[in-house]
């Protein structure tokens, strides 16, 4: 296999996506080191890698871990079942999609988080009102691209669907449903991104479990590589759920 071939395939890509991240690394060692960045601001990489240890034994970040990704989980499965159906339903009722489309994007738009206040009234200071805060701000580009996919499907897969006389049930499922799930998949990312962000943030809002709360106390100590690394696992959970979701894809797309 050739150099470049090598670089385009899977592996080849993961090979140049670490290499780059190690450079990078590298590169903001040496410019701390030389002065041109501030430690007070941005520790060095080696004494983020350092603290690891650390966080793990005292601070039980692996527990922290868990909490943060079942959170992330519960609200992934609620904005797929949820965003889709009401994608689906948006499509087949378009007079609903008009009326309500321009309003789920601008929900996408919108500072969820903020809201926390009144969901700790709804459902208390729990993982519950954490959930429910991804989940709502997660749920709109779910539902905008799930529209997009079933509306974008080629005319002459319906075509060649009417021509077999398939029923309205395999219509959806046999050629409306697969053709638009690429662009399902982009939301459900996208939707992953937003629940990410908003559950963190609430955790370290409300300063209840999860690496948000973590990240909380070890800012307040003025703990910096501790914070940074602890941020680390944060992009190891997004990480994670990105990889299954990717995983889920190309099981449901076996062609490509």
């Amino acid at each position: 296999m050739r150099l470049k071939d090598w670089a385009r395939s899977r592996n080849g890509a993961r090979a140049v996506g670490v290499t780059a991240t190690v450079a990078f690394f590298v590169l903001v060692e040496a410019l701390i080191r030389a002065g041109l960045v501030n430690q007070f601001i941005v520790p060095l990489p080696s004494q983020i890698i350092a603290s690891i240890p650390r966080i793990i034994a005292e601070e039980h970040v692996l527990d922290r871990f868990l909490q943060t990704m079942q959170e992330v989980l519960w609200a992934s499965v609620m904005i797929a079942v949820v965003g889709i159906s009401i994608g689906v339903l948006f499509f087949k009722f378009r007079g609903l999609r008009l009326a309500c489309e321009s309003w789920v994007g601008a929900m996408a738009a919108a500072p969820i988080v903020l809201l926390y206040p009144l969901f700790l009234v709804i459902f208390g200071r729990s993982a519950t009102t954490i959930v429910m805060i991804g989940f709502v701000a997660g749920l709109a580009p779910v539902i905008l691209k799930t529209i997009e996919g079933l509306a974008g499907t080629r005319a002459v897969l319906l075509n060649v669907g009417r021509s077999f006389k398939v029923t309205p049930s395999q219509q959806f499922w046999k050629i409306l449903l697969p053709a638009a799930l690429p662009s399902v998949f982009v939301g459900l990312r996208l939707g992953l991104i937003f629940a990410m962000i908003n559950i963190v943030g609430v955790e370290f809002l409300i300063n209840f479990g999860g690496l948000g709360q973590l990240i909380n106390e070890l800012a307040e100590r003025y703990d910096l590589p501790g914070t940074y690394g602890a941020i680390g696992f944060v992009i190891l959970t997004s990480m994670l759920f990105f990889d299954v979701t990717a995983r889920i894809e190309r099981w449901l797309r076996p062609v490509e």
